[in-house]
């Protein structure tokens, strides 16, 4: 085998996908495979049932880490960005009135334009700071009598900036409006209760901070809300009827469910419970200070997002000065075995913010398994990089 291919990588791209994975997710995917592999809830026989187990504790189990009531309101999805559809396209109607962030990612942006082009719905894109905070008054001044949803990034996936949705929350509720979150970022590593935040549609990822495999994800929905499904098809319930099932979590889960990455979801969340989310952010707000601290002493290195000492997810963007970005990232893969992801982020209105939109930046992000020896040699990397390129 290939001496490159056998390099241990340093991993600092968990904003992208989380590695390694947490122990016994990997396990809960090869038993499912091996002795779970039915279709649930398309049959009663034994390995259905087993089947259709994994799926109910899985919920279970999500229900607990975010405080739902009703494990049924969550809906499994595919990623965060199927979530968010569902969210968008599910609510929202010719003539209505969407409040979002310009820090969102384009799961949210894009299905709003597109509904922009195409249902003439209207969408006020508010501003946050350049460091990624947004006022919740702004969102408060912002509502109309038209405003349907408020649709709000947890965490920016450029800048690390965390907004305080509990107060957006209170707004909403006090305005009889939707807010939708996007965990992405959040969900696993910043403690999330969805009734004291007033959260009403969350949607997040398996395969992050839930530290399950790819292709896993919700969509929690707030019991007094219905949606229109994004999809319509087989349930393994009422088959009889040409009509979605209106019962939950059926309604929204139309088509044979990922029981083997579900399964692997279970185990990572459990993880997550036993570690707790707050512990978790503690450990990587550690290794974002420690390596913004050595990042602030290389001349010519600008960090984007919140300051120092101030709170953020485990995301550490910067620019290079009179260093490409992709350049940047090419030469801490191939020099440093050290894995980044630079460009664009797929959030341009937060580039747009941070002053990043005609270069993109470099963004490292650290996991609950990032040691401190991955994030020095992170630093001591660019330390050399921008010392060559001087």
């Amino acid at each position: 085998m290939d001496q490159e291919q056998t390099r241990p990588i340093i991993y600092l791209d968990h904003a992208a996908t989380s590695w390694p994975k947490a122990p016994g997710v990997i396990e809960a995917v090869v038993q499912a495979m091996e002795n779970d592999s039915a279709n649930p809830g398309r049959g009663s026989h034994q390995m259905a049932v087993r089947a259709s187990r994994i799926l109910f504790d899985t919920r279970k189990q999500l229900a607990k880490l975010f405080r739902i009531k009703n494990p049924n309101d969550i809906a499994f999805t595919l990623n965060t960005t199927m979530g968010l559809n569902m969210a968008i396209k599910g609510l929202v109607t010719p003539g209505d009135h969407v409040i979002a962030t310009a820090v969102e990612h384009n799961s949210v942006r894009r299905p709003l334009e597109y509904l922009k082009a195409t249902a003439g719905i209207d969408v006020t894109y508010l501003e946050p700071d350049d460091k990624g905070y947004l006022d919740p008054n702004l969102v408060k001044n912002a509502i109309r009598s038209t405003t349907k949803l408020v649709a709000v990034n947890h965490s920016s996936n450029l800048l690390g900036s965390v907004i305080s949705v509990g107060d957006i929350g209170a707004i909403t509720k006090a305005n009889g409006v939707k807010l939708l979150v996007d965990a992405a970022q959040s969900a696993g590593t910043i403690d999330i209760d969805v009734a004291a935040m007033g959260i009403d549609m969350l949607a997040f990822p398996g395969h992050k901070g839930l530290l399950g495999p790819q292709g896993t994800g919700g969509l929690y929905i707030a019991p007094d809300l219905d949606l229109e499904p994004l999809m319509h098809g087989g349930t393994g319930s009422q088959s009889e009827s040409p009509q979605q099932p209106l019962v939950r979590p059926d309604r929204y889960e139309a088509g044979t469910p990922n029981t083997s990455g579900l399964a692997g979801l279970k185990a990572g969340v459990q993880y997550v419970l036993h570690e707790t989310p707050q512990k978790i952010h503690t450990k990587e707000w550690a290794l974002t200070q420690r390596m913004m601290e050595g990042l602030l002493s290389i001349s010519g290195v600008r960090i984007l997002g919140p300051a120092l000492g101030e709170n953020r997810s485990g995301i550490v963007s910067i620019i290079v000065e009179n260093v490409d970005p992709s350049e940047t990232a090419f030469i801490l893969d191939q020099h440093y075995g050290i894995a980044v992801r630079s460009g664009f982020h797929c959030t341009p209105l937060a580039h747009g913010i941070a002053g990043t939109l005609e270069t993109g930046a470099i963004r490292s992000s650290v996991g609950c398994f990032t040691t401190e020896a991955e994030a020095d040699a992170f630093v001591d990397a660019i330390r050399e990089i921008k010392q060559h390129y001087q």
